[in-house]
């Protein structure tokens, strides 16, 4: 078994979602972690959900960064232990120093909610290593996805294969017109150069169930599985 924690801030709102697919669709411990709280307990996967983490009023993420409880998951991830972060979560990690670079307004200064198609750039990852095919589709809902980083840092990135999803069309083609939200290289997820830290703008967990129309989000969670 893998015991996930799902991170809960004043303002997260997808975390019950989160907690539907490791509980109640994959059968896995999940418990909801308080952000005031300092332990992490014996929790092998922290996530840190999407939403309005305190009301984003200063800065996506810019609050969050400071509870309590993201000093355990920063030594969480020190110690090699996987951690998740979806849209807000994303934010959150870049603004505590997990994941490099940072999450801007959007392009046209709107927030989006829609679906789009994500080339998978690293199949070798445990995040993506359940799937076979190179495109997966994806929900969307941000109004600061807008991926952005240093050309170093970008670099970087591309040099050890930490860009795991891109912004494309259907077949896979990877074009400013299917950039959503004007990320830099039409980056929608990023892992940190150890590989076990993930963030990313689109939400797996809205894309989870039959129910929905779509399982493309499914196999991040059991690739964690394996």
């Amino acid at each position: 078994m893998t015991n996930f924690g799902v991170l809960v801030f004043p303002g997260s709102n997808c975390d019950r979602d989160i907690a539907y697919v490791t509980r109640d669709l994959l059968g896995q411990p999940t418990r909801f972690i308080w952000h005031q709280e300092t332990d992490l307990g014996d929790v092998d996967v922290v996530i840190v959900p999407g939403g309005f983490s305190y009301g984003d009023y200063l800065r996506c993420g810019a609050i969050a960064r400071f509870s309590p409880i993201m000093q355990a998951v920063l030594d969480h991830a020190a110690q090699g232990k996987s951690v998740l972060g979806v849209c807000n979560g994303f934010q959150i990690l870049t603004e505590v120093g997990l994941l490099p670079g940072a999450l801007t307004r959007n392009r046209d200064l709107h927030f989006i909610c829609d679906r789009t198609p994500l080339k998978l750039e690293n199949h070798r990852s445990p995040w993506t290593n359940t799937y076979n095919q190179p495109v997966i589709t994806l929900p969307i809902a941000h109004g600061e996805g807008r991926y952005h980083a240093d050309p170093d840092t970008l670099k970087d990135l591309e040099d050890h294969d930490q860009i795991l999803f891109r912004y494309c069309d259907p077949d896979g083609i990877i074009d400013e017109s299917h950039n959503p939200n004007g990320s830099i290289g039409n980056i929608a997820g990023i892992t940190n150069r150890q590989g076990n830290v993930l963030g990313m703008m689109p939400h797996p967990e809205r894309a989870a169930d039959a129910m929905l129309g779509s399982v493309d989000g499914l196999g991040l969670f059991q690739g964690l599985l394996n």
